[in-house]
């Protein structure tokens, strides 16, 4: 659906954009990821057809963004980070107005807005005025007037910037019913956790060159280089069995968390099965409280991938 082979902007020295190659199949919801300044909206304005690079190529359901600019333009929606909205128009206007744009008359028109209204769960706001909607609101509105057209295609940038917590959460669930719809999705976040339970795929890109593009768990084994595991015991006797721990074959760390009471058991290379810790500390007489894969994010992922290099 969406693909690019060193897809480069420069502004005069500065590369914006460094050989960016990527490919986004049918269905897939492709997370974004890089700090400010990494190249992520400049991407998506190019693969919008809204920015020309200064070399590669790049195509969106096999229109060439040189010449099929029209073709994309039909079967993409692009939400910007920040866009502009009509604050003297109330809420159904504003879609029909966009509706008219794209050429979608008569009754049809009404229609569809309506349609991508209650999709968007703002039916109950079609009559208020668009400067009195909230932040949340006013995000869901612009994610209304990219689907009026039905696309095949989005690019979400940062839609959920400034949210609070409630408002991200129904727009997490609006991206979940879209991706369910069978919609090809790329989307940047600042808010990782939330990515990890929306993407199938991430990318994180870092002054303007992509370092990693995958699936979310080999991007969790990249950064992990050993398993490490949680490890509780009763009766306030984790100090005892650190020190049982400690000379097992195949535990290759044996850290105390003594303000939450737990050790932190890091693997030895090579060493992923951490259950024999469960019967070595049974056979100790020990009381397992808890025995679990220390989890890891997204978040760990950005900080352990990236340098904190921005253009």
């Amino acid at each position: 659906m969406i693909e690019t082979r060193d897809l480069t902007k420069m502004y005069g020295e500065l590369y914006a954009l460094d050989r960016l190659t990527l490919q986004l199949e049918r269905g897939d919801v492709y997370g974004f990821i890089g700090p400010n300044g990494a190249g992520k909206t400049t991407s998506m304005r190019i693969l919008a057809t809204l920015l020309t690079p200064t070399w590669g190529e790049a195509t969106v359901c096999g229109y060439s963004i040189y010449n099929g600019a029209k073709d994309i333009r039909r079967i993409m929606g692009y939400m910007p980070d920040f866009f502009g909205v009509y604050d003297d128009m109330k809420v159904i206007e504003y879609l029909e107005f966009f509706a008219a744009a794209y050429r979608i008359k008569g009754a049809e028109r009404r229609k569809k807005c309506e349609q991508v209204l209650e999709l968007v769960d703002l039916g109950y706001k079609r009559e208020a005025l668009v400067t009195s909607l909230s932040r949340g609101m006013t995000q869901r509105l612009g994610l209304a007037r990219v689907l009026l057209h039905e696309p095949q295609v989005l690019l979400l940038d940062e839609p959920a910037s400034g949210l609070d917590p409630r408002a991200r959460i129904e727009m997490r669930s609006l991206i979940k019913e879209l991706r369910n719809m069978g919609k090809t999705i790329m989307l940047s976040s600042h808010i990782l956790p939330e990515l990890a339970d929306i993407c199938n795929k991430i990318g994180i890109i870092e002054q303007g060159k992509l370092i990693f593009d995958g699936d979310v768990q080999t991007a969790i084994q990249k950064v992990r280089q050993r398993t490490r595991i949680d490890v509780g015991v009763g009766d306030g006797r984790n100090a005892e069995a650190k020190l049982i721990l400690e000379k097992v074959k195949g535990i290759d760390a044996v850290e105390h968390k003594t303000a939450d009471d737990y050790l932190l058991v890091t693997l030895a290379q090579g060493v992923e099965d951490g259950s024999f810790i469960a019967e070595t500390l049974i056979q100790g007489g020990f009381r397992l409280k808890m025995l679990k894969e220390e989890a890891v994010n997204l978040e760990d992922v950005f900080m352990g991938i990236t340098k904190g290099i921005t253009n």
